[in-house]
Parts: C-alpha cells; structure tokens; sequence
C-alpha cells in the first residue's frame, strides 16, 4: 500500500480503504497476507524502498503482490518497469481484470528489452564465427582434442535456433542472480545468529519459510550454489 504524504501516514488516511480493498479481494478465495508493507512516498519517484522490499519477498516466497487499488500503479512508470524486470506476480485488488491491461504495458518494454538482448547475442556470434575463421589446422586439432568447438555449424541455420537459445539461458541466470541477491541479506543475517555451515544456513531458510526458486526444501548444495551467484 502507498499514501503520498508523511501526514496521510501519519494519521492512516486511505490506508484503511486499501486494507478493506485488499481483505475483500482475499476473502475470495485467493490467498493469505504473508507480509503487509505501507510506502509513504509520492509515486513519481524511484527510490521506493519499501517497494523493492515487496518485491524481493515476492521473489524469495514466490508469492503474488497485490497492489489494493489500481491508481497506486497506474501512474507509477518506475513501478512497471520494476514488474518487469523482477519477474513479479501482481494484481490490483479493487480490479482483478485490469491486470491484462497493465502486462500488455508491460510486454512493450519487455519487447524493447529482448531486441538489445538479440542484438548483443547476434554480435557476440558473430565475433565468435570471425575468431573461429582464424584458426589453422593445428589450432583446430587442439581445441577439438580439448573437447572445444571449432565452428559454429551451418552459419545458415544458426540465426533464429540459437540466438533463442541464448536468450532464455540469459534471461534465466538473470532471475536466478537477482534471487540470490535478494536472498543475501538473509543469509547474513542466519550467520549472526550462529549458523555457519551450509547444512545449518538451509535449516534456518527452512525454518523461516523460505522456498528455493522451485518451491522446494533448501539443502547444503542448494544454498552453495545460491552463495556463488553473489560478487565477489
């Protein structure tokens, strides 16, 4: 939820109607409030902490944001371009239905987005198609008993299979980066309270009811894997 003025948060005004909002729309049938967040912030700004807060617990939890009235998002451009790109769930409470209207905004910057992905990915092959032309017979000889590449196949059929190869397999380590990213605050705070080994760090995020990216139980591997994705 969002009130626009320290006042309104100050003395609840609108906060109500969107918790009425929000309980009638769960009272559907449609789930349960893992975590509420109010924002006192005009909306026409980008640095929405409590936002980004949400957005990281939808990751983690795997969960849907409602949004209790559509106009807390419709004028927000930073907010939908910040759905996009986290990969988030939402629905506005007061009017279910609009959602199509709002991920049909969305798909216009998702469209500009995949384009300069395509065209990074077409560059990159075709650098590695003018490298691969350079190599001598004894070159090639190496690379192939190193179990390495040393052609990129029919230049004719490459286009299309693998530039969409690419591009899912980028956009998958991008959602899986951003959820170990999201998730290192937490384990930050498990070390601070005495669990140090990975078998301990997974029964504590098991403990707090956190999901893997899966939905599943976390284990010693799974959180290795996680703590690699983070810089160094």
């Amino acid at each position: 939820m969002r009130v626009s003025t320290e006042m309104q948060g100050r003395s609840g005004l609108g906060l109500e109607a969107q918790r009425q909002a929000v309980a009638s729309f769960l009272r559907g049938g449609q789930g349960a409030v893992l975590v509420e967040l109010v924002e006192v912030e005009s909306g026409s700004r980008d640095d929405r902490p409590e936002l980004h807060k949400a957005l990281s617990l939808c990751r983690l939890h795997n969960a849907t944001l409602v949004i209790a009235k559509l106009d807390r998002l419709s004028r927000d451009a930073h907010f939908l371009l910040g759905l996009q790109k986290a990969g988030v769930r939402f629905v506005a409470a007061d009017m279910p239905e609009a959602n199509e209207m709002v991920v049909g905004i969305m798909a216009v910057v998702a469209q500009a987005e995949r384009s300069m992905i395509a065209k990074r990915t077409r560059e990159a092959l075709a650098a590695k198609r003018a490298f691969y032309a350079t190599l001598s017979d004894a070159d090639r000889a190496a690379l192939q008993a190193a179990g390495k590449a040393t052609r990129l196949g029919n230049p004719g059929n490459l286009g299309k299979r693998d530039e969409g190869r690419a591009l899912g397999r980028a956009r998958r380590t991008e959602i899986a980066n951003r959820r170990a990213i999201d998730l290192a605050p937490i384990i930050a705070d498990v070390r601070e309270t005495g669990a140090t080994s990975l078998r301990e760090i997974a029964a504590a995020l098991n403990a707090r009811g956190i999901p893997t990216a899966r939905g599943g139980q976390w284990s010693a591997v799974q959180v290795q894997r996680e703590m690699a994705r983070l810089p160094a």
